[in-house]
């Protein structure tokens, strides 16, 4: 059997529905949204999408984008972006989540060109290119539809083939960022769990004061200190959630206040609920 997981869910007009592919480590998703969509945040892997209808604005690489019908969206890992819907009738899009170390395999094998490792850096974050379009949609349909593994296979290889052409050099997210914006963006990655991390600390592990840590960090980043720390935990309890964790289990673990303060920052950085994600990656719901 398949090890695909579906779910769909309503919030007011705005829906989601997501199905993940266990086996394969790709999640698909496929939502609406009028008005606001979510905030600033970041994800550990590759996306990849597809705008199917209206007007999808973000803000990525220091730059306001707008997508619409038929362009694909390309993020790498660790690029800050959001979401908004400028026009009344909102927009729809697809969305692959990939892993960068499977995908990085499979860009190496399909294309001969050797192992580049886990580090992605696309030419651009918008782009016109129907096949590549296509083929995401195919990919995300197959998923949601839980196709047998070959099906699923056959429509990810795909996907790998026309990407190849829209992957710039391979660079770290920030690579140009100042010493003291990396400094603490890698001490953020390592003591993110900690319940009480502050910006003085932070600042004086950077080598620098707090204000001018600030704006270097947002700079280079596009999100203050603070919210890294937040989408940081939030990535960690997204992988827990994945794992089968109950939402009040990962609140704890992933250092937030409580179930409902790791709510809030989930809702707005995902457009669904920790129990929701939850659902979808393990079938088990949250009786708590």
């Amino acid at each position: 059997m398949p090890r695909v997981r579906t779910m769909a869910e309503a919030v007011d007009q705005d829906w989601i529905a997501l199905a993940r592919d266990a086996t394969g480590g790709v999640e698909a998703v496929r939502a609406h949204f009028r008005g606001h969509a979510y905030d600033p945040h970041f994800h550990d892997e590759v996306l990849i999408g597809v705008t199917e209808q209206g007007v999808q604005q973000f803000r990525c690489r220091r730059a306001v984008h707008r997508s619409t019908r038929g362009r694909v969206i390309l993020i790498a890992p660790g690029e800050t972006h959001d979401g908004v819907a400028p026009e009344a009738g909102g927009f729809t899009y697809s969305m692959l989540y990939l892993d960068p170390a499977r995908l990085a395999a499979a860009a190496a094998e399909c294309t001969g060109r050797g192992h580049c490792g886990a580090i992605f850096e696309f030419a651009a974050t918008l782009a016109d290119d129907a096949d590549l379009a296509a083929a995401i949609l195919s990919a995300r349909r197959a998923i949601a539809a839980a196709e047998m593994r070959a099906v699923r296979d056959a429509t990810l290889d795909r996907v790998v083939e026309r990407l190849a052409r829209h992957v710039g050099l391979p660079g770290p997210a920030g690579g140009s960022a100042p010493a003291t914006a990396r400094r603490a963006r890698e001490a953020i990655d390592a003591l993110h769990g900690e319940a009480d991390l502050g910006l003085e600390r932070l600042a004086a592990l950077a080598g620098t004061d707090r204000f001018r840590l600030a704006r270097a960090f947002q700079r280079a980043y596009g999100l203050a200190p603070h919210a890294y720390l937040v989408n940081r935990r939030l990535c960690t309890a997204r992988g827990l959630l994945a794992r089968g964790l109950r939402p009040a289990e990962v609140a704890a673990a992933a250092g937030f206040a409580d179930q409902s303060h790791l709510g809030r920052w989930f809702r707005r950085a995902y457009g669904i609920t920790p129990a929701g994600y939850r659902r979808i990656c393990t079938n088990v719901p949250d009786r708590a």
